[in-house]
């Protein structure tokens, strides 16, 4: 039994284009003719279309007023607003259009000057990014998504298919299709505005040296797609992404194979990625929890991953790993050894036959993640874009991003002893893996391997006996890291008891004194970085 078809359907009789991006443009004016869509065009449009041998109205025709100030309007008339604005169910309207002979316009097609892309080119001046500011596309967009009882609008060549198949099903365009693509429109117009607006919030600062945070904060996100849930099942997640976002990050990643990123996922991968890129060297980690539980460096990556690994293989198992190198093949047989299992892998590039490996050899097979950076990282990596960005109940904080010091060995030394060359390779690393644990966080490291993490505690004295626990026997002549200022000397003390035989931190207590007077008594050098890393 056939279904009854809508009856809210308008049939599309005159089409309005006028589109700055001319991807499938023909095509679908092609598709418009076919239906016996009367065509309506303005400037560039209207060229493109003639060429292709299609018959066009100019929009200056219709309306008997030539464009003028060098294009700036065209589309800003009453013939063509009013052909858009008005009610088919008024008779009130369809009188003032016959009276005025105003055709009715049932399609608008427009896309915006590209003042996004224009204002990303360093290049550009601020007078270009002003000439690419859109009036009449908006203007147009918005009568159109307003009337959208009766007028259809499309914003983006993404939809031309869809509005040609819907045409085809139904004869023309039903109201669910033009309420979908109303909100469609007035999401591209808020965005567009904000950019716009962002940009000159910019510019002001600039010139009036407002520094880093504005009167008002744009954010501009898009939504790239829904997860399963948040960080609990009873919580509903999405992943946007930044449009402005430079270098090598998730949202220009690819997942090569896998269940479904989740909300706790991106989490850890975002923190894998931001520890990884800290080093030059092959260097691998492993996270659980928004916490490192493994990291090492190697002279290849099989071997760091491996060491990263049997830093804490308890906590390693279900874990988000991220390496800094191509994953070979040996690299992926040491993830697939018996009794290993992990969520997902996060690397610049797969070489063919770990691929392979990975999608076939281990018990864990279908459901490990791989994402694909597609892009070398290193500490070079730009710094992430905008700004560091929380939100509270109530309200947002914002706060630039935390960089960690180029040379964190170039700090001051404060007590009698000076660490040796290996210790200072070792501090450096330890610094580095620490500014991405959990305050207060302590990190054991020895020969660029993590062997024990205090993350998370309210105390910093706890922090420190956890991650010398977890570090064991292995933190006799390994070095520590500290996020912060040691408060009192008990925590060096415990350092101390259990071999550490150098610390790295920024210093800043009122009670320095005691705990460099602490390091001295044991024999531990210290190093003060002077610049604390709390993560919390």
């Amino acid at each position: 039994m056939a279904s009854t078809p809508p009856s809210d359907v308008v049939t599309v009789q005159r089409a309005l284009l006028s589109v700055s991006d001319k991807r499938g443009l023909i095509e679908l004016a092609r598709g418009l003719a076919e239906r016996n869509v009367a065509l309506l065009a303005s400037g560039g449009t209207r060229t493109a279309l003639v060429a292709a041998g299609l018959q066009v109205t100019e929009v200056a025709d219709y309306t008997g007023q030539p464009e003028i100030l060098g294009g700036r309007v065209k589309t800003l008339h009453p013939k063509i607003h009013a052909g858009i604005l008005a009610r088919r169910n008024l008779p009130a309207d369809l009188d003032t259009l016959a009276a005025a002979d105003i055709d009715p316009i049932d399609l608008v097609v427009v896309n915006l000057y590209p003042f996004e892309e224009t204002v990303a080119n360093p290049s550009a001046t601020f007078e270009d990014a002003v000439e690419n500011i859109d009036i009449g596309g908006p203007s147009l967009i918005r009568a159109a998504a307003k009337n959208h009882a009766h007028v259809a609008v499309v914003t983006s060549p993404s939809q031309y298919d869809l509005l040609l198949k819907e045409m085809e099903a139904h004869g023309g365009t039903t109201g669910d299709f033009r309420r979908a693509l109303a909100l469609a429109a007035f999401n591209q117009t808020a965005r567009y505005d904000t950019v716009i607006a962002a940009y000159l919030e910019q510019e002001t600062c600039r010139v009036r040296d407002a520094g880093l945070f504005p009167p008002v904060l744009f954010a501009r996100f898009l939504r790239e797609s829904r997860l399963r849930y948040g960080e609990n099942p009873h919580q509903r997640a999405a992943f946007y992404v930044d449009p402005g976002a430079r270098g090598p990050n998730l949202c220009t990643a690819s997942v090569l194979h896998g269940k479904e990123l989740s909300y706790n996922n991106m989490l850890d991968l975002d923190s894998a990625l931001r520890l990884i890129r800290l080093f030059a060297e092959p260097a691998a980690c492993i996270l659980k929890h928004n916490n490192p539980c493994g990291a090492a460096l190697a002279a290849d990556l099989a071997t760091a991953f491996e060491r990263a690994y049997e830093g804490d293989p308890v906590s390693a198992f279900g874990g988000i790993v991220g390496l800094n190198r191509p994953v070979d093949r040996a690299t992926a047989q040491r993830m697939c050894q018996p009794g290993r299992f992990l969520e997902a892998i996060l690397a610049p590039g797969f070489e063919p036959d770990a691929l392979e490996w990975l999608t076939t050899t281990p018990s864990w097979k279908n459901s490990v993640r791989l994402i694909d950076l597609a892009e070398p990282i290193g500490p070079a990596d730009p710094p992430p874009s905008g700004l560091d960005l929380r939100r509270i109940d109530g309200g947002l904080l914002a706060q630039s991003w935390d960089q960690l010091e180029p040379d964190p060995a170039s700090g001051r030394l404060a007590t009698q002893r000076a660490p040796t060359e290996s210790e200072v390779r070792d501090l450096v690393f330890a610094w580095r893996v620490c500014s991405m644990v959990k305050s207060n966080a302590i990190v054991v490291a020895r020969a660029g391997q993590l062997l024990g993490v205090g993350a998370g505690q309210m105390s910093r004295l706890d922090s420190v006996r956890i991650a010398v626990e977890k570090a064991g026997d292995r933190a006799r002549g390994a070095v520590l890291a500290s996020d912060a200022f040691f408060p009192f000397r008990d925590g060096p003390d415990v350092a101390a008891a259990a071999g550490i035989t150098a610390i790295i931190q920024p210093g800043g207590s009122k009670r320095d004194d005691e705990t460099i007077a602490a390091c001295n008594e044991h024999g531990i050098a210290m190093m003060l970085t002077g610049r604390r890393h709390f993560r919390h």
